[in-house]
């Protein structure tokens, strides 16, 4: 039983038993709130009997009533204080296991994954789609299952006390249910297009968000917005439609519901008349039909709710689904010597981008990695350091194939420089103490020297404990550039990978930055990527790749004399100069 709610709902296995609680401790609510029925019952048999009845005259005390009252309510207390544990606090606490267990997931997960998928996609899934899976389930979901079973308790209770009026009360159940069934089908379509429909408006914020630059450099602000207004109308349609469907279907329901009142007048009346049944008992049953409804529409209600809830499980799913990478925790290679070997690999079925590559980056030795644009160096770079999985062939890091180390523990033995450089929006110490949490402030600043980066930061109102906003707004490309560099260098690991580490930089501070690389780069796998070829003129070795073929290899002076793509292109950039 447990095993099904953990799969049917997604929720982790402490989940599964808190939801089993909630259901238990809202089911008993829900015959609690039957005891005003039950208190009317007990106060006019005694009160109302003697009236009907002239052979009883015996009547209790009001103290007694009120003692029975009191119980009652203070039964109902505890009740509903035990149901709110049992459900709002055991959900809060496991939307967060669910966040965080996301988290988790997308932490293992290869970046194949988020190159397929856009920011406010994964967003709206953490926090969105985890924030309405928290309130449905504190709302609607334990609630349901437990009027379902206190409607067919109370139901059958009372069709053993008088079954006629019973069937007067209950004949509508079966057909509002109907209703309600049947429109399920087309409301999880609605819904389905509704939560698409969300996405792409999200999307459509998060795209202009990061694109403001150029929509206002090249006045696109009232086509941005054309299209913007366009996705919102769809959206908002699709939103209404969903809506009304669910609100006409769940109105109609009930409509028939409070048929079963008018039935029980009906049905009570004719055999009140006949003798079959006396007062006190028709009293009863109308009492019963004024409240036992009430739980039967808020089933209704979340029937309507379990079709909306439908839509993000089945997201929830998919991200569970997904393949992570994994491997052993434990790396200690003979030597760092990088080793590609017959490597294929393709973002995507038939579309190419490493073809049968085989090369070996040495320990000590600075290894380039040139050629036209396309030709697959940033991905060459990414697949040694594991941020994709090769399609065929195999990539060792002192003889161990990668594919079998933990992603996290492999990265620990790698430091790495990407043209895009990201920075968070802290200060500046902070931003490169993220290469080594540890580094005490003397040593950043050693290292933020030999990046060039001290000068400038010096020159700063707050110097290193300047914020410096959202991926480094404040800074140029070339100081974003320089405090990446830095980052990485304190890191000080052994493979040492930079993809136009130096591209934002001019001569002079490119110049200076390599001099700095090259002291802490001694006795180190050096992996480096560049079309500047002053920038691989002292490589140990160079590696020309184009259309993702090795079309060349070796030192710059050999490759130089056999005029082939790397000579051409220090060719072309000399006479670019």
């Amino acid at each position: 039983m447990l095993s099904y709610i953990q799969k049917r709902f997604a929720l982790s296995q402490k989940g599964a038993k808190d939801f089993r609680k909630g259901v238990i401790s809202t089911l008993l609510l829900d015959i609690a709130i039957m005891l005003p029925a039950v208190f009317l019952y007990i106060f006019l048999d005694d009160y109302l009997n003697p009236i009907i009845n002239s052979d009883i005259s015996e009547t209790k005390s009001l103290l007694y009533y009120l003692i029975i009252g009191i119980s009652f309510i203070v039964i109902m207390y505890l009740i509903a204080f035990n149901q709110y544990r049992s459900t709002y606090s055991s959900v809060y606490e496991e939307s967060e296991i669910r966040r965080i267990s996301l988290a988790e997931k997308l932490r293992k997960l290869p970046l194949a994954f988020f190159g397929e998928k856009n920011l406010s996609d994964l967003t709206t899934t953490i926090m969105d789609d985890s924030t309405q899976l928290e309130h449905t389930f504190s709302h609607a979901i334990p609630q349901l299952i437990a009027s379902l079973l206190s409607v067919s308790l109370i139901s059958l209770g009372l069709l053993f006390y008088n079954w006629q009026l019973s069937l007067a009360l209950f004949w509508v159940i079966p057909v509002a249910t109907l209703i309600v069934i049947s429109s399920k089908k087309m409301l999880k379509k609605t819904n389905s297009r509704h939560y698409a429909n969300q996405r792409l408006v999200s999307e459509h914020i998060q795209e202009g968000l990061e694109t403001i630059q150029e929509i206002k450099s090249y006045n696109q602000e009232e086509a941005y917005s054309k299209e913007f207004d366009q996705k919102l109308d769809i959206y908002e349609k699709e939103l209404t439609k969903g809506e009304l469907l669910a609100a006409v279907m769940l109105n109609i329901s009930q409509g028939v519901l409070k048929l079963g009142i008018a039935s029980v007048i009906i049905v009570g009346a004719k055999l009140m008349s006949t003798g079959s049944i006396d007062l006190f008992m028709y009293l009863i049953f109308l009492i019963f039909a004024s409240r036992i409804f009430d739980p039967i529409n808020e089933v209704f209600n979340h029937l309507i709710m379990l079709s909306f809830l439908d839509v993000r499980i089945n997201r929830m799913r998919e991200m569970e689904a997904m393949p992570i990478q994994e491997g052993s925790k434990e790396f200690a290679p003979a030597n760092y010597d990088i080793e590609f070997k017959n490597v294929n690999f393709a973002y995507e079925t038939g579309q190419q981008v490493i073809n049968n590559v085989s090369f070996v980056a040495k320990q000590g030795e600075i290894t380039a990695l040139v050629g036209p644009s396309g030709g697959g160096k940033s991905t060459t770079a990414k697949l040694a350091a594991r941020f994709w999985d090769v399609n065929s062939g195999k990539i060792s890091v002192g003889g161990k194939n990668i594919k079998n180390i933990d992603p996290e523990t492999l990265l620990k033995h790698y430091s790495v420089v990407f043209q895009d450089v990201v920075l968070f929006n802290t200060s500046i110490i902070d931003n490169i103490r993220i290469g080594k949490r540890n580094a005490s402030d003397e040593e950043i600043i050693r290292i933020a020297k030999l990046a060039q980066c001290h000068e400038f930061i010096s020159k700063i109102p707050n110097g290193y404990d300047t914020i410096i906003g959202e991926n480094g707004e404040t800074l140029s490309g070339g100081e974003r550039q320089r405090i990446s560099i830095a980052r990485a260098l304190l890191k000080d690991a052994p493979i040492v990978l930079l993809d136009e580490a130096t591209a934002s930089l001019d001569v002079e501070n490119e110049t200076k930055i390599q001099a700095g690389i090259s002291e802490l780069i001694k006795n180190k796998t050096v992996l480096i990527i560049a079309h500047r070829m002053r920038t691989v003129a002292n490589a140990d070795k160079i590696v020309v790749l184009e259309n993702g073929t090795l079309k060349e290899e070796g030192n710059p002076d050999y490759l130089k004399k056999q005029k082939g793509v790397f000579a051409q292109m220090v060719k072309h950039q000399l006479q670019e100069v």
